[in-house]
């Protein structure tokens, strides 16, 4: 039976919440500023000048005097309200894996998000080879802020596929052993991809939290943005739902009848192609 589609929704709810999740990176200086004191006047006073002059709406005013805005406000509070939504009214299409836990749903949903965003970064690299060798007047912002899209597309497809099962794996001894052998293997295989995750984010926990994102470290280029910021944190936290969901899947996976790899796609394989491009 083919899969129902979730529709424009699962369009517009990863557009909007790509569009809301991009504020917030980007006026997190603010949030910061108001919420999080600084052990330094000097630091502070040096966030505070990255943030004014990168600031989108220096007019609008802080709330309660602060740095916040009403637009950050709006931001942070449809932030988790499309990421709950979109999470609920995402459709596995017909050659994705369906998983039954909140995790799954919401790795389906960062799969959207994920596909928007390249969208997004097709568009803006367009942009710029229009406005380069057509109107001959080049962006400063563009490349930065492909290489930044781009970035968050790996980290965030790295969850996507733990979750989907279509990150790389070698089968050639694996296939040949008995069952009991196979969860043996797929539990050693788990267990390191938790303790890998464990000591990166306990070894560099200071260092990505403290010197890079409270610091609001910046590129360094002509635009400036802050890169090193916001993705070396993307990586601890993506690393950390990885090692979620490796563990999830092992779960799910525990009591499911062995699988056999070949080169040549099965009958339900074929089938779901046939879906997927809307044959019978």
């Amino acid at each position: 039976m083919q899969k129902a589609s979730g529709g424009i929704a699962e369009f517009l709810i990863p557009t909007a919440f790509v569009g809301t999740t991009a504020w917030l990176v980007w006026h997190l200086p603010a949030f910061m500023l108001d919420w999080i004191p600084y052990t330094s006047d000097s630091l502070r006073a040096q966030v505070e000048a990255i943030y004014l002059r990168a600031d989108i709406t220096p007019n609008l005013g802080g709330i309660f005097g602060g740095h916040i805005d009403i637009l950050d406000m709006a931001a942070l509070i449809l932030t988790p309200i499309l990421a709950f939504f979109g999470a609920r009214t995402v459709r596995p299409a017909a050659m994705e894996f369906d998983g039954a836990s909140t995790i799954d749903r919401i790795a389906l949903f960062i799969g959207r998000v994920t596909m928007m965003m390249i969208a997004i970064m097709t568009i803006v690299m367009l942009y710029e080879v229009f406005m380069r060798y057509i109107l001959e007047r080049p962006t400063e912002w563009a490349n930065e802020m492909t290489l930044w899209f781009a970035s968050f597309v790996f980290l965030t497809s790295g969850f996507y596929a733990m979750q989907q099962r279509c990150h790389i794996r070698i089968f050639l001894l694996y296939d040949v052993m008995p069952r009991w052998v196979q969860k043996l293997f797929d539990t050693i295989s788990c267990l390191l991809i938790v303790i890998f995750a464990f000591f990166l984010v306990y070894g560099s926990y200071k260092q990505v939290f403290v010197n890079k994102l409270y610091k609001w470290e910046l590129y360094g280029s002509a635009f400036n943005p802050p890169i090193p910021a916001t993705l070396q944190p993307m990586v601890l936290i993506m690393i950390t739902l990885i090692a979620v969901q490796a563990v999830l899947n092992l779960i799910a996976d525990w009591n499911k009848e062995p699988e056999i790899h070949t080169d040549e796609p099965d009958e339900e394989e074929i089938e779901m192609l046939k879906r997927a491009v809307g044959q019978d």
